[in-house]
C-alpha cells in the first residue's frame, strides 16, 4: 500500500463533484437576477471561481427601501433582506423594482432551502423577458437544491430547462449533476451515455475528465458491466495527484475497483489496485480491510495479518476496525493456530460488547435530546441556508458513533432544517424584544403630540389666511388700476413719493404767493424741474416697475397658496395622526400573539424535528449494535467450534468466520 498525506476528499458514495465548486448559490443567481456588473463573490467562505460579466450595466436604486433590501442582502444576511423585501411588497414601496423584487425573493428562499416558493417564483419570471444566463443559473442552482433535498425528478426538470451553455466552470458542474441525478433515478444508461458525449474544458479538464471517468465506471460497475468499468476506475487510480482533492479521488477510484474485483473473486487484480490507496488517507481503513481479504481468498493468511493487524490499532469505531477483529482470529484458525485463534476471538467477544455498552449509553443520551443540544451548542455560525454544513463534531460520547451518520444526505438535510428552526426562534425571540420598543415608541408618539398640539395651535392661530388673501388680491386690484390708468407715481418708491409729495406742498404754498416777486418766480421755475425730473423717472421706469411687480405678485400668489396647501397638510394631520398612531398601535398588538403562536408551532416542530433526528440516530447505532452482536455471534461460534474440535480431538479445517465486509459489506 501507498503511504501519503491525509487528505480530506469527498465522502459521497457514487458520483463526485470537486469540492471547489459546492454552493456558490445566492450571491451568484441573486447578482445575475439584479443585473451586476461582475460576479458576486462566494458564499460562506468558499474558493471563488473568476467569472465573466453577467450583463451591461448596474442597476440604479430607485426606491429607498430597495436599497434597504438589497444592504442586508450584500452584508449576507438573507433572512432580514427577505422580511424587508416583503414588508416593502406588502406596502407597496418599491413599485419601480417589481421584477428585480421578485427575482431577489426567489433567489433568498432558494439559498434558504425553501426550494418549492423558489420554484413557484421562478416558473413564473423566467421567461423570455429575462436573460438566458440569468434564466440558466436560476435551473441550475434550483436543481441543485432540489437535488439536495431528494426531489430528483425536479432537479432532472431544472436541469432540462438549461438552453446552453453556463459559464465558466458551472457547465461542467452542471453535467456531473446530471449524471448523479439520472443514476440515482437508477437511468444509468442514461447517465453513461450523458458523460460520455461530454468532453471537458478549461483550465481543469484534466480534474473534470477524472471525475467523468470515475462516475462513468461506478455506474458501469452497478450495470455488471466490470471489464468496461475497469479500464475507467483504473486510470483515475492512477492519476498524478497535486492536490488533495484528486489524492481523495484517486483513493476512492482504487477502493471503487478493489471492491468490485473482491467481489468477481479476482483477488490478485483487486489487491494490485487496493494496495495504492494511501496509508493515511480516509479510505485507508477500507483498503487495509480488502487487502487483508485479497490475501485471505489467496489462501495468503500470514500475509493477511500484516494489513488487519495494523487495522485493528486503529479506530473502533470503524465498521472496517470492526471487521478486522474477527478476520484476525480467522486467520489463526485457518493457520491451526488454534491457542492464538482463541485470544483473539476471546478479546472480539469482549472488545464488541464493550462497544456494545457505549452503545447503549449514547443511545440514552441521543433520546434524552442532547445530541442536538450539544451540534447546536457547537455551531457558532447565524446564518440559515441551504448551504450550510456541519463543520466539526462535538467530543461527546453520543456523536462518537455518528461519523457515518452525520455524512449522509439523510441527516444533513434533517440536521439544516433543525437548526434553521433554532435560528428562526432566535429571530422570533429578537422580535419579542423589539415589540416592547415599539410599545414605547407608540407611547412616545401619543406624548410627543400632546405636548406639541398647543404650541401648534398656538402657532396657526398667529396667521390669518383670509386676511392675507384679501390684501393679495386689494394689491392685485391696484396694480390693475394703476396699469389702466397709466398712473406713473403709482408705482413710485417710498423716497420718490416723498419728494413728489413736498413737491406738491411747495407748488401750493407758491400759488399763494406774489407772482411779482422775482423770488418766487424763481421758485416757480425751480419746482417746474423738480417735477419734470420726477416725471421723468417716473415715466421712464414705468414699464420695468410695472413687470417687477406682476413678477412680485405672482411670487406673492404662489407663496400664498404654499402657505394653503400646508396648512391643509397641518390640519389633516392634526385630525389624521391620532388616528394614524392608533392604527400602528393595534398593527404592534396584533404581532404579539402572532408571534407567540409562530413560537409555539416552532418549539413544537423543532421538537418533533428533534425527536425525528434522534430516531434516525438511533436506528443507525442500533444498527451499528446488532453489527456488533452478529460479530460477537461469530466469534462466539467459532470459539465454541475450536474447542469442540479440540475436546474431540480433530485437527483444525476451515473454521468460517462470516464477514458482512470482506465482498464490499465495508464500502
Amino acid at each position: 500500500m501507498a503511504p501519503g498525506s491525509k487528505a480530506h476528499g469527498p465522502q459521497v458514495t457514487g458520483v463526485l463533484m470537486p469540492n471547489c465548486l459546492r454552493h456558490r448559490l445566492a450571491s451568484v443567481l441573486v447578482a445575475a437576477a439584479l443585473t451586476a456588473v461582475a460576479a458576486s463573490p462566494a458564499i460562506a467562505g468558499e474558493k471563488q471561481t473568476e467569472e465573466k460579466p453577467l450583463v451591461g450595466t448596474p442597476q440604479v436604486v430607485k426606491d429607498l427601501h430597495w436599497g434597504d433590501v438589497l444592504f442586508y442582502f450584500y452584508q449576507g444576511d438573507y433572512v432580514q433582506s427577505l422580511t424587508r423585501l416583503g414588508a416593502s411588497q406588502d406596502f407597496d414601496r418599491i413599485g419601480n423594482h417589481t421584477v428585480e423584487a421578485e427575482l431577489l425573493k426567489g433567489g433568498l428562499y432558494l439559498s434558504l432551502g425553501q426550494h418549492e416558493e423558489a420554484g413557484r417564483i421562478f416558473k413564473a419570471l423566467l421567461n423570455d423577458n429575462v436573460p438566458l444566463d440569468v434564466r440558466n443559473r436560476a435551473w441550475f442552482y434550483l436543481a441543485k437544491v432540489w437535488y439536495q433535498r431528494d426531489y430528483l425528478e425536479q432537479a432532472a426538470d431544472a436541469l432540462a430547462s438549461i438552453h446552453g451553455a453556463l459559464p465558466g466552470e458551472l457547465e461542467p458542474e452542471r453535467h456531473l449533476l446530471h449524471a448523479q441525478v439520472l443514476m440515482y433515478l437508477d437511468r444509468y444508461d442514461e447517465a453513461i451515455a450523458a458523460l460520455e458525449r461530454w468532453q471537458p474544458v478549461g483550465d481543469r479538464s484534466d480534474a473534470w475528465s477524472a471525475y467523468a471517468r470515475f462516475n462513468i465506471g461506478v455506474a458501469l460497475v452497478r450495470k455488471d458491466r466490470l471489464d468496461d468499468a475497469a479500464k475507467l476506475l483504473d486510470e483515475v487510480g492512477q492519476i498524478s495527484a497535486p492536490t488533495d482533492e484528486l489524492a481523495a479521488l484517486r483513493d476512492k477510484a482504487n477502493l471503487a475497483l478493489g471492491f468490485a474485483w473482491l467481489k468477481a473473486n479476482r483477488p490478485a487484480d483487486a489487491k494490485t489496485v487496493l494496495q495504492r490507496v494511501r496509508l493515511e488517507g480516509p479510505q485507508s481503513n477500507k483498503a487495509l480491510l480488502g487487502v487483508g481479504w485479497a490475501d485471505s481468498a489467496e489462501k495468503q493468511f500470514t500475509k493477511a495479518l500484516v494489513p488487519w493487524m495494523e487495522l485493528r490499532d486503529r479506530n473502533m469505531l470503524d465498521a472496517a476496525v470492526q471487521e478486522s477483529y474477527l478476520a484476525i482470529p480467522y486467520a489463526y484458525a485457518q493457520l491451526e493456530a488454534n491457542r492464538q485463534a482463541v485470544e483473539q476471538y476471546t478479546l472480539a467477544v469482549n472488545a464488541f460488547g464493550d462497544e456494545a455498552a457505549r452503545i447503549d449509553q449514547s443511545i440514552a443520551a441521543i433520546r434524552s435530546g442532547r445530541l442536538l443540544d450539544a451540534i447546536a451548542e457547537n455551531d457558532k455560525a447565524d446564518q440559515a441556508g441551504w448551504f450550510w454544513q456541519l463543520q466539526e463534531l462535538p467530543d461527546a460520547p453520543e456523536t462518537r458513533y455518528l461519523y457515518h451518520l452525520l455524512a449522509t444526505n439523510e441527516f444533513q438535510e434533517g440536521l439544516k432544517n433543525y437548526r434553521d428552526l433554532r435560528l428562526m426562534q432566535r429571530n422570533l425571540a429578537t422580535w419579542q424584544l423589539s415589540i416592547t420598543a415599539f410599545d414605547d415608541m407608540v407611547d412616545n408618539r401619543r406624548e410627543a403630540f400632546a405636548q406639541r398640539l398647543p404650541q401648534l395651535q398656538q402657532t396657526l392661530d398667529t396667521v390669518d389666511l383670509d386676511a392675507l388673501d384679501s390684501r393679495r388680491t386689494e394689491l392685485e386690484s391696484r396694480l390693475a388700476a394703476i396699469e389702466r390708468e397709466g398712473d406713473a407715481a403709482g408705482l413710485a418708491s417710498s423716497r420718490e413719493l416723498e419728494q413728489w409729495d413736498k413737491v406738491q406742498r411747495i407748488e401750493k404754498v407758491l400759488a399763494q404767493a406774489d407772482p411779482s416777486d422775482p423770488m418766487v418766480q424763481e421758485m416757480r421755475e425751480k419746482v417746474r424741474l423738480l417735477r419734470g425730473r420726477l416725471t421723468w423717472d417716473f415715466s421712464s421706469s414705468h414699464k420695468a416697475r410695472l413687470w417687477k411687480a406682476r413678477k412680485e405678485l405672482r411670487e406673492l400668489d404662489v407663496a400664498y397658496k404654499e402657505a394653503r396647501r400646508r396648512w391643509v397638510l397641518i390640519e389633516r394631520a392634526r385630525e389624521e395622526y391620532p388616528a394614524r398612531t392608533e392604527a400602528f398601535a393595534k398593527r404592534v398588538e396584533a404581532l404579539r400573539p402572532r408571534i407567540d403562536g409562530l413560537m409555539a408551532r416552532l418549539g413544537a416542530t423543532a421538537d418533533a424535528q428533534n425527536q425525528y433526528l434522534a430516531s434516525v440516530a438511533v436506528r443507525e447505532l442500533e444498527s451499528q449494535k446488532e453489527r456488533l452482536a452478529a460479530y460477537s455471534l461469530q466469534a462466539r461460534f467459532a470459539l465454541a467450534s475450536i474447542y469442540d474440535r479440540a475436546a474431540s480431538g480433530t485437527s483444525s479445517t476451515n473454521v468460517p468466520a462470516e464477514s458482512s465486509g470482506s465482498q464490499g459489506g465495508a464500502q
